[in-house]
């Protein structure tokens, strides 16, 4: 049966431009299944990034809202919403922090996540509302993205310079991040996009990418470009079970698995250490690579 309430979803979905497209994904699936109602009103923070806002502003199926300053109180949306979903603490639920983020998402909105087809899953709601232009960057180059939203997932210098040295092997390489200054003449350092087209356009055209857990690996997905993704606080399952063309890699570290907030300083610093297993000895990053370059190829856009 089709649903037949105006549905007000608050939070959809979060600050992070992951949580955002995967969101995003489920709403336009748990409406696609008739669970909610087309053009709901999705309440989001306020105060987002700009390039979250374009997210929000390419999902054509949503009435896009802003919350109050005060969210954290208890909101009166009038009359013409019969349904509300209060997804507004969902960074700190337990249920996100242990499970893939389709499902949860999913699950808040009232869709049984196993009965929806794998493919349905994947971001496939972004690549047809956006128009992401070819970059003025060389052909066939690999895209590294060491940055995140969270500092504990990010790359550390050492390893984002190991894994540009390597990526010089497959071809013209293009970095979110700082480059070395050994590398300056070889490798490329991306300025922020000012476009969410922009943006999706350097990773349409991407050979393959290479990232740790941030909103690149989604946004790969949506273009179907290849890959290899590194996971130093989440099991892989949770972020890219359903992405046919991700290579996952999960790192061993001491933190609790799935942790979306510093507890301390000394969380940092354990992050820091799941890079080095073997201290200075990035073997294991070699090995990645490696499996990286026989599983893509040449590939290419």
């Amino acid at each position: 049966m089709m649903a037949s309430a105006t549905v007000g979803i608050l939070n959809g979905f979060g600050r992070a431009l992951g949580d955002a497209i995967v969101g995003l994904q489920a709403l336009q699936l748990a409406i696609r299944v008739g669970v909610v109602p087309p053009r709901p009103l999705l309440f989001r923070l306020p105060g987002l990034s700009k390039m979250v806002e374009a997210v929000h502003a390419a999902a054509d199926f949503a009435d896009i809202r802003t919350l109050s300053p005060e969210f954290a109180r208890p909101i009166d949306l009038g009359d013409a919403v019969t349904r509300v979903i209060d997804i507004r603490d969902f960074a700190f639920d337990p249920e996100f922090q242990c499970r893939a983020m389709i499902d949860f998402f999913l699950q808040r909105l009232g869709v049984a996540a196993e009965q929806v087809p794998a493919g349905w899953r994947r971001n496939s709601w972004l690549a047809s509302r956006v128009r992401p232009a070819r970059p003025a960057l060389p052909s066939g180059y690999v895209l590294v993205c060491p940055k995140a939203s969270m500092r504990l997932r990010e790359m550390p210098d050492e390893v984002h310079a190991h894994v540009l040295r390597r990526a010089l092997a497959v071809g013209p390489v293009v970095t979110q991040g700082t480059v070395p200054d050994a590398l300056s003449r070889k490798v490329v350092h991306l300025e922020p996009c000012a476009t969410l087209d922009e943006l999706c356009g350097i990773v349409r055209h991407a050979r393959w990418i290479i990232s740790t857990d941030t909103g690149m690996v989604h946004l790969a997905d949506a273009f179907g470009v290849a890959c290899l993704a590194f996971f130093p606080t989440h099991r892989p399952e949770w972020r890219v079970r359903d992405y046919p063309r991700t290579l996952s890699f999960e790192l061993s570290s001491r933190l609790p698995r799935g942790i979306e907030f510093a507890r301390g300083p000394d969380d940092y610093a354990l992050a820091r250490s799941s890079w080095f297993p073997n201290g200075d000895d990035l073997g294991w990053l070699d090995r990645a690579l490696d499996e990286a370059q026989r599983s893509f190829g040449g590939g290419g856009s």
